[in-house]
């Protein structure tokens, strides 16, 4: 792996924040996220951070703490596959981008972290686009702050006057390309993000070639921002790991992806919740915004080559983009619901995998964590009500635990 982080070095003689975790039996209604498994009536073992058993309640151990929720759902903890905890979910993104203070910055970051905690959300998977996300990674690693565990990227890497050039790290020519992955390794980027496209490709061949190989080379995956069938098609074949938001897709691109084993962040939540014109006018949406917003959720053809790919088993993942107006951190079901409406997860609890078995497998924790299962990470929430049978439950998330802590 790559040298450490220069932060990773510092002795921390005390975490400023570190919660016990004690050994418990939490009784209710056990969703694994194994398949479609569901233990009506049973209970989680957690003992010295990690899942010791599961089971009918009838098989519960003895325990000093044993936790009935009254029939509360017990699910592996949530994950966003694609936020920016840095950026409000509030105002408009060049804005606070070009004008926030890093102080600001942090506090944004830290207050997100809180909301996505009270949410379900114990992994946030923080895309960037400038470093502050870095930061967020030593303050919750070195018990500065409390908040989910953190997968970063660093700055996103654009080409000179690309897409959102206000705030990721420009560079031209394949050398400073490679200088920007760098950087972000340096720095303890545990991924790298590129901005493929916008409205036009980007990235000549050779500085495409250089920011996936130099990322690849220290060992770090590598994704991007991806919208359409050409960009998504070309950084397929150029070795990207996987792709952001996605969109229309031929057959032959769809088959690129299944062949490398590519999978698809996709995220729907500006669209949908932007449609919402009680809620959009409250986040100051333009009314021309809201119009557009509300056409592209009904045109379902839109999203015809993300449902294929999806059927043809690209494995989709849940994320929101997070940050985005009106996109707050603790808007998880919008995204789920229409993950289901539109088709790329046939039902709810495909759902629920995506957001938590199929989001720790992209992240390259599927043998610790998305399930639970005897011998993983005990990151867990208790739910109150049944979100494989209605996924507005998730808006009751009555305790969140992460390693056996309880952080909310």
């Amino acid at each position: 792996m790559p040298e450490p982080a220069a932060w990773k070095y510092q002795k921390i003689t005390k975490p400023m924040f570190d919660t016990p975790a004690p050994e418990r039996v939490l009784l209710g209604r056990v969703l694994t996220a194994v398949g479609d498994e569901i233990i009506e009536d049973g209970f989680v073992h957690i003992k010295d951070g990690h899942i010791a058993a599961t089971g009918p309640r009838a098989e519960a151990p003895a325990c000093d703490e044993t936790i009935d929720t009254g029939g509360a759902t017990l699910m592996p903890g949530m994950m966003n596959s694609h936020a920016h905890l840095s950026w409000d979910g509030i105002h408009e993104l060049s804005q606070q981008s070009m004008f926030d203070a890093p102080e600001i910055r942090a506090y944004k970051a830290a207050g997100n972290m809180l909301k996505s905690l009270r949410a379900g959300i114990t992994l946030v998977r923080d895309l960037g686009v400038h470093d502050a996300n870095l930061f967020t990674k030593q303050a919750v690693a070195q018990g500065i702050f409390p908040g989910p565990r953190l997968l970063v990227s660093g700055e996103s890497i654009i080409q000179t006057g690309g897409h959102t050039y206000w705030v990721c790290r420009e560079a031209s020519g394949a050398d400073e390309m490679r200088r920007a992955v760098r950087d972000q390794v340096k720095g303890g980027a545990d991924l790298i993000k590129i901005m493929a496209c916008h409205d036009t490709l980007e990235f000549t061949d050779e500085e495409l070639h250089a920011v996936i190989d130099e990322a690849h080379r220290n060992r770090l995956p590598i994704t991007a921002h991806a919208t359409y069938d050409a960009c998504i098609r070309r950084v397929a074949e150029f070795g990207i790991d996987c792709v952001e938001h996605g969109g229309s897709m031929s057959d032959e691109t769809i088959q690129l992806l299944l062949d490398k084993k590519i999978p698809i962040v996709t995220t729907f939540s500006a669209l949908v919740i932007q449609a919402d014109p009680e809620i959009a006018r409250a986040f100051g949406i333009p009314e021309w915004k809201i119009e557009e917003r509300q056409k592209a959720v009904a045109d379902k053809s839109r999203f015809d080559g993300l449902v294929r790919a999806a059927k043809a088993g690209v494995p989709i993942v849940f994320g929101t983009d997070a940050g985005s107006p009106a996109v707050e951190h603790d808007r998880i079901v919008p995204e789920l619901k229409f993950m289901v409406e539109v088709g790329v997860c046939p039902d709810n609890m495909d759902a629920l995998r995506a957001i938590t078995a199929r989001a720790a497998v992209l992240n390259g924790l599927g043998d610790s964590l998305g399930t639970l299962e005897a011998g993983k990470c005990a990151d867990l929430i208790v739910v109150d009500g049944k979100p494989d049978q209605d996924l507005a439950a998730l808006e009751n998330v009555r305790m969140t635990f992460i390693d056996g802590k309880r952080l909310h």
